[in-house]
């Protein structure tokens, strides 16, 4: 596949990527850059690297292909350090959830003789850190690759066929359009799941005691995604934030709907609301998105 990979940031994403490689054998040199050195004390621990270098310039040097998975708030400054010491001819991705900031980014810094692809892979846990890495995250998930209109098939077809060998399956779509539609399906039910944790948490401590010890499985699904990483998606907000406070306008809207309808007992509204929610489920679990088994089959 690639002579060289490099790997920039080695949190969940990262990690994972790193293991997939490692017990696949896909290339023949693996390098990685951290940090955070006790992060990178875990990469060596595991031998999942074959090179943790000092710095991201001697990451990147001589490497085919650069995945770049680190916070939003680091990436100006990482592709700033790196830009003038990549392969010419070498590919540069990267793993953000919001993709119009990091591709301005990179136009921005005007780099050359680089292929970059914006990159997406739609999968993750609410842990962090390399100990939460394992190499099937990506199975069946999807990956969604933003290339500009000029990027050449060839560098298009390299990249997705690196994301396919991490089992995951790859879609085409523009930034525009990736940071609408992961506004809706991915930044709005965070942004929901942490405000009914924040509403929970206003109560008093009497009731907050009981409310955890008796929590159902609808807030303790909502406490599963609140508990995501909290620098990573500080950054989300605050880079697609346009678009999410939209999605967030659109949810007030349809809340007050809902709340109208229980005022006014409308059991002919509510029900209509609830069997097309459960309808919806079902697409999703049709589209290989989740699974009907009991508990949707986690552990």
């Amino acid at each position: 596949m690639f002579d060289q990979v490099s790997i920039i940031g080695c949190g969940l994403i990262g990690s994972s990527v790193l293991r997939r490689l490692k017990k696949n054998k896909l290339v023949k040199k693996l390098v990685c850059y951290d940090n955070n050195k006790s992060v990178c004390e875990i990469i060596k621990k595991e031998s999942l690297s074959d090179h943790i270098a000092s710095n991201p310039i001697d990451a990147v040097k001589n490497s085919d292909f650069i995945l770049i998975a680190i916070p939003l708030s680091s990436f100006e400054n990482i592709i700033s350090s790196i830009k003038d010491n990549l392969k010419p001819g070498s590919i540069l991705t990267d793993t953000s959830s919001v993709k119009i900031g990091v591709d301005n980014i990179v136009k921005k810094l005007k780099i050359k003789n680089v292929t970059w692809i914006p990159g997406h892979p739609v999968a993750g846990t609410e842990n962090s850190g390399p100990n939460a890495g394992f190499p099937e995250l990506f199975q069946d998930r999807w990956t969604i690759l933003s290339p500009d209109k000029n990027v050449k098939d060839s560098e298009i077809k390299k990249t997705s066929l690196f994301w396919e060998s991490m089992g995951s399956k790859v879609k085409i779509m523009s930034v525009e359009d990736h940071d609408k539609i992961i506004s809706l399906t991915s930044h709005l039910p965070h942004a929901i799941a942490y405000n009914i944790v924040k509403t929970v948490m206003a109560s008093d401590e009497k009731a907050k005691a009981d409310i955890v010890r008796y929590s159902a499985g609808g807030l303790r699904d909502f406490t599963r995604i609140a508990a995501s990483d909290p620098i990573m998606w500080k950054d989300i907000f605050i880079n697609n934030s346009s678009l999410i406070i939209d999605a967030i306008d659109r949810f007030s809207q349809s809340l007050n709907e809902f709340k109208k309808a229980i005022e006014e007992k409308n059991s002919e509204k509510l029900l209509k609301i609830f069997e097309k929610s459960k309808e919806f489920r079902k697409s999703i679990i049709k589209a290989g998105q989740d699974t009907d088994k009991p508990d949707f089959g986690r552990k």
